[in-house]
């Protein structure tokens, strides 16, 4: 018998859920164990990507940590390493862990295994709520008063061309101050910043509650982030070369570049000469919710990410996430491998 990529037959989509709650639904295995469970449906594997996307392995680690923490505590602080490409064909079987329980702080740590190797693993740490005593120092980076000037219209339509992907998240990108009409800004790399809105599609279901808008919130932290790097640097990320993209037939190209101007990497020509992407992958995720009872994944949130150093191969990104009332609502942290195609001369 072939493989298949749930251990259980996936039930029918829950139309009362938002898209998010049905793609990240966990099946717990208490059949088996204690403190396993598994996907119950398949996850997105990116095309062109090495395995499926680590935003969803992130944000089903949490919500299996989530189910094993007492009602009053909530996810304060999550860090994870990405040890192998998963495969969306392969069932994930996750492993929670009861670390430690106190009164205030309980940890936990989720390792996610494929074929019996460990491919994604997290220690995770939850606070019980207003355990902080009713005298508490407290202060927060505010949202740049730009973007919260200019949220996204709550009726907003994706543009024809991203019509019938089958996405849970919306997005909107968002133009720095620095950001001239082609996207482009003369900043050092380091002082760069890059700008986007997004939300969960529908309405996450009141059953889901606050730890859904928690998981959609740790899914969406890892759209675009390493990428972070390429914007930055005005890096050439696609598979055909630059010069390439003229022979494209007409409806591919049209789509090539509505898609190039809606994700805000500027004109083709400034491209032309740029070093090119040749392997882009995670290494590791951390994130640190700071109020989570506010996380509102189904309302418009606001991004901020930026890159304080990039080298040897590697990049490191932050990123700031937002409500739409300006409440900084996480602060995300990740590595990745951002290697360049090194010119064949340099190989003789």
């Amino acid at each position: 018998m072939g493989e298949r990529s749930t251990l259980v037959r996936p039930p029918a989509v829950d139309e009362s859920k938002a898209p998010i709650e049905n793609a990240l639904e966990l099946t717990e295995l208490s059949i088996i164990g204690p403190d396993l469970f598994t996907n119950t449906r398949e996850l997105w594997h990116p095309p062109g990507a090495r395995g499926i996307y680590g935003g969803a392995v992130i944000a089903q680690t949490l919500a299996a940590a989530q189910r094993t923490v007492p009602a009053d505590f909530v996810v304060h602080s999550y860090h994870c390493f990405f040890v192998l490409a998963g495969d969306s064909s392969v069932p994930i079987l996750y492993h929670v862990e009861r670390v430690r329980e106190g009164r205030s702080f309980c940890t936990r740590t989720v390792q996610a295994r494929q074929r019996g190797h460990a491919i994604f693993t997290v220690t995770c740490s939850f606070v019980r709520e207003n355990s902080g005593g009713a005298l508490a120092v407290a202060h927060a980076r505010p949202m740049p008063p730009e973007a919260l000037a200019n949220p996204p219209p709550d009726d907003y339509e994706d543009p024809d061309f991203l019509k019938g992907r089958d996405d849970p998240f919306q997005s909107f990108r968002s133009r720095t101050p620095d950001d001239g009409d082609d996207w482009t800004s003369t900043k050092e790399p380091q002082d760069k910043k890059v700008w986007q809105w997004v939300r969960a599609r529908g309405k996450i279901s009141e059953e889901g509650g606050h730890k859904a808008h928690l998981s959609a919130l740790a899914y969406v932290s890892d759209s675009y982030f390493i990428g972070t790097v390429t914007r930055i640097h005005g890096l050439w990320r696609h598979s055909l070369k630059v010069d390439d993209v003229a022979k494209l037939g007409p409806a591919k190209r049209k789509v090539f570049d509505e898609v190039n101007a809606w994700e805000g990497y500027g004109p083709l020509e400034s491209y032309r000469g740029r070093p090119q992407i040749g392997m882009m992958v995670s290494l590791d995720h951390s994130i640190y919710f700071h109020n989570p009872k506010k996380v509102r994944a189904d309302d418009w949130m606001f991004t901020e990410m930026e890159s304080p150093w990039a080298g040897d191969g590697r990049g490191v990104v932050t990123q700031r996430i937002y409500s739409r009332d300006g409440t900084l609502l996480a602060t995300a942290f990740q590595e990745g491998v951002v290697r360049l195609k090194q010119d064949e001369k340099a190989k003789l």
